[in-house]
């Protein structure tokens, strides 16, 4: 309510705002002179560089020569509140006040006066009230007048509570108060229309025109739908407002707050209605009153496109549509079919096209199908999480017999959900859709791997919902195994670079090319299809598990399939993840091979052994260098899993141990693969180990001495060969054969005979080791002689912890603490020489 003041107020006004000009002018003035002494005094060249680069500027400013610098003081202090902002809460608050006495005065005091001085005391406040703003408008004094406005037009509303209390207390409250407000609306209007200048009355007869409908609606005992559809005709009627460029701004703001609240209310009464609705009389009033709402928000996102709301009321224009569709079929249709038919009504969304209709209008339908089809993917993820994991419950239940059906065969542990016998349709529906809808442009891939996925969950899904035989179910997994890895195989390839971008170098033979040489546009379609194909066979052993010859033709058809898939691919970049795949159910058919013959684990672990033998054969032939790492890695996986069957059986783990050897020691023949070594001696070497432990050989040096010999002296020839090999190499094994089995018996003997030869002979190594320089025998020997001497102190250390008083070994702890740190620079100095000598070893 800020207005212009009369001209003595202005000019009051300016003459405060130049003093305060004017002072601030000799701030900056006693400011710039004390700038001034500060150039002077640190040299005459920078005074003149000043003085030159600001001669022009204080000619044409005309500045007074500098004055004195006066003593800092404190500024005037400057009013927190404007003079129009204190002048307008004084009006809003003495509004108020007048209007709560007016309403105690009604409310509380009417019955003290008679009829003649009601009316005429309420009837003159109101005049008063009412009239006071024509000569206030005539001075100039806006903001009073309508603070006076405004008291006047709540005395209205009280004169019509008093009419109702005095002169016409049988007529029904709801019906009079309908009429009192559509009278009030219209008397407000005409009031703001005659008087002109005023802004209050015009929103608040907008606001009083938000209750005649629904209070009219209540009045005549309607039912819910007639008292929605009042809403919803307010709803239209503030849209229609809202939308109107004649009306001022603050009536738009009201309009447009009723029509969001009244639009909101009554589409979700429509919903609850249509929901609650038991036939299709009832279903169809509410779908009248859905369309109604629906044309309401569309009519609004077309009537203002540009507007930043057009494309929330589009979608929600949409969405209702949406759902008076379904408010029609939900009553004629099978409960299973009613989202169907909602996803049918939200695909057709998009089909309106046409120049006729605003860009924006299309959009808010093309997201409101979106949504739609999101929820419908919401609606049957339970279907698809059953279908997909229910099968890994025959894990607690394997080969205890085939179920008869496919639903049987997801529903181990749980129950099948009622009214779900769409969901293959629906999910294919919405594959199609995003199949064809994105048939260019950047998102065409991830479109088709969204429709791929979804395929692939409609098979999953379709067999449990038809109720398929068993066998027949598992044919249809394996080939949608079989078509999802056909279409990782035969995927696009990647698009060419244009001309102008530099060609890459050509990938090294053997090796991938790697991402950065792929076109993005077609990795997300190969990755899903190799993710689902993985999965679909996962999800496919899982349903094998029920029977002993499903899961053996299960397990034998994807170690084809996959082996199939990595020997005959033509693009190398997915080659890696089906070759792994193959070994790894070579290996789990190899264990359900060995469980169905009735053998024991440690049996089954030398039949698992062919499928690590099998991959370090395969790897040497393999041009690829990847494939040629994951076959390798699958292969070692294979072994480990073999141990792992074979510890129960010392024995026969120290046959695995040795076979796995034998099988490392032959990959480490090839050239790039010379690492390998280190891990067959110490497989052979661990081997030996276990051996003696199921003999339980209490005198391992027997076995072991004559190897660690054999050893020395293989390992002595090649270092006459070959000056550069390691000390690990030649001498580690050798070494290890023996000290390592005779320090552990050492560790459980009693007696001081094989520690002490023991300790001996690891004295005589290290000295050896360091004689020669060699890492191998001085780390060797030097732990093992340090394990051994701990063994035969440790009796005496711990009696002579026992005899100490409970204080002692804390307060000898911290000596040490403080003596290493006190020496911890020396250490460090003396453990960085150590390591360089030991790096001058070989």
């Amino acid at each position: 309510m800020t207005n212009i003041p009369p001209p003595a107020e202005e000019l009051r006004i300016l003459d405060h705002e130049l003093w305060q000009l004017d002072l601030r002018r000799n701030q900056l003035l006693a400011r710039r002179a004390w700038l001034l002494n500060v150039l002077q005094s640190a040299g005459s060249q920078a005074a003149r560089s000043w003085a030159q680069a600001s001669a022009p500027t204080r000619a044409a400013a005309n500045w007074p020569p500098p004055a004195p610098l006066p003593r800092p003081g404190p500024g005037p202090r400057r009013p927190e509140a404007t003079a129009p902002g204190v002048q307008n809460v004084l009006l809003v608050l003495g509004g108020i006040l007048l209007t709560v006495a007016a309403i105690a005065f009604t409310l509380v005091s009417w019955g003290d006066l008679g009829i003649a001085g009601r009316a005429a005391v309420l009837g003159a406040v109101t005049a008063a009230a009412l009239a006071a703003p024509v000569p206030l408008l005539k001075r100039g004094l806006r903001s009073t007048a309508e603070s006076l406005a405004g008291l006047g037009l709540a005395l209205t509303v009280l004169d019509a509570y008093a009419l109702h209390e005095v002169a016409l207390p049988a007529v029904d409250g709801a019906g009079y108060s309908a009429a009192a407000s559509a009278l009030l609306a219209a008397l407000w209007t005409a009031y703001g229309r005659v008087l002109g200048d005023l802004r209050l009355p015009f929103p608040a007869a907008m606001a009083a025109a938000q209750l005649p409908l629904l209070l009219w609606s209540v009045a005549t005992g309607a039912g819910d739908h007639t008292v929605t559809a009042a809403v919803l005709a307010t709803a239209a009627f503030d849209t229609v407002v809202a939308l109107s460029v004649s009306v001022p701004p603050s009536v738009r703001t009201v309009a447009a707050v009723g029509a969001y609240g009244a639009g909101a209310w009554s589409t979700l009464a429509a919903v609850l209605l249509s929901w609650e609705a038991d036939g299709p009389g009832a279903a169809a009033r509410a779908a009248a009153l859905l369309v109604l709402a629906a044309a309401i928000a569309l009519g609004a996102a077309w009537r203002a496109p540009e507007a930043k709301a057009a494309l929330g009321l589009a979608s929600a224009g949409g969405l209702v549509a949406v759902a008076a569709a379904g408010a029609v079929l939900r009553p004629v249709l099978p409960g299973a079919w009613t989202v169907a038919a909602c996803l049918a009504c939200a695909i057709a969304l998009p089909a309106v096209r046409g120049s006729w209709l605003p860009r924006t209008v299309r959009r808010g339908l093309w997201w409101s199908s979106a949504t739609v089809q999101a929820l419908t993917l919401v609606w049957t993820l339970p279907v698809v999480a059953l279908a997909l994991l229910g099968p890994a419950g025959w894990a607690a239940h394997v080969w205890s017999g085939a179920p008869s059906d496919a639903r049987a065969a997801v529903t181990v542990s749980t129950s099948w959900p009622p009214g779900m016998e769409t969901t293959p349709l629906l999910l294919a529906a919405v594959a199609v859709v995003l199949a064809l809808t994105f048939r260019g442009g950047p998102h065409r891939q991830l479109a088709l791997s969204g429709a791929l996925t979804l395929a692939w969950a409609t098979t999953v899904v379709l067999p449990a919902t038809v109720e398929l035989p068993y066998w027949a179910t598992l044919l249809t997994h394996g080939v949608t195994a079989a078509a999802a890895l056909t279409a990782a195989a035969y995927a696009p390839e990647p698009t060419p670079e244009p001309a102008s971008t530099p060609t890459p170098a050509p990938a090294p033979a053997g090796h991938p090319p790697t991402a950065a040489r792929l076109s993005p546009v077609t990795l997300p379609v190969t990755v899903t299809a190799l993710c689902l194909a993985l999965l679909g066979s996962v999800h496919l052993v899982a349903l094998s598990l029920a029977s002993e010859a499903a899961t053996l033709a299960v397990l034998g058809g994807l170690t084809a399939l996959f082996a199939t898939a990595a020997a005959w691919q033509t693009p190398v970049r997915i080659r890696a993840v089906p070759a792994a795949a193959s070994l790894a159910y070579a290996t789990a058919l190899a264990c359900a091979t060995g469980a169905s013959l009735d053998w024991q684990p440690h049996h089954i672990a030398l039949l698992v052994l062919v499928v690590p033998a099998a991959a370090a054969l395969l790897a040497p032939r393999l041009d690829d260098a990847t494939l040629k790492v994951s076959v390798e890695i699958t292969g070692a996986v294979a072994g480990l899993t073999a141990t792992g069957l074979a510890l129960a059986e010392p024995p026969v783990l120290a046959l695995v141990l040795a076979l796995c050897g034998v099988i490392t020691a032959g990959t480490a023949v090839r050239p790039d693969r010379r690492q390998a070594g280190y891990a067959a001696a110490a497989l052979f070497v661990l081997s030996g180990w276990v051996r003696l432990a199921a003999w339980e050989i209490g005198s391992p040096e027997a076995y072991t001495l004559p190897v660690t010999v054999l050893a020395l002296l293989v390992g002595y020839a090649r270092r006459k060969r070959d000056a550069d090999a390691s000390s690990w190499t030649a001498y580690g094994p050798g070494l290890s054969v023996t000290l390592v089995p005779s320090l552990l018996t050492a560790w459980g003997d009693t007696d001081w005979p094989r520690p002490l030869l023991l300790g001996a002979a690891a004295l005589a190594v290290t000295l050896v080791g360091v004689r020669h320089r060699l890492r191998a025998p001085l780390v060797l020997g030097g732990g093992t002689l340090v394990l051994v001497t701990l063994h035969e102190l440790a009796p005496y250390v711990a009696q002579a912890v026992g005899a100490l008083p409970r204080w002692a070994p804390p307060a000898l702890a911290g000596l040490l603490l403080l003596a290493v740190g006190a020496t911890y620079e020396k250490r460090l100095q003396d453990a960085r020489r150590l390591r360089e000598t030991l790096g001058k070893m070989r």
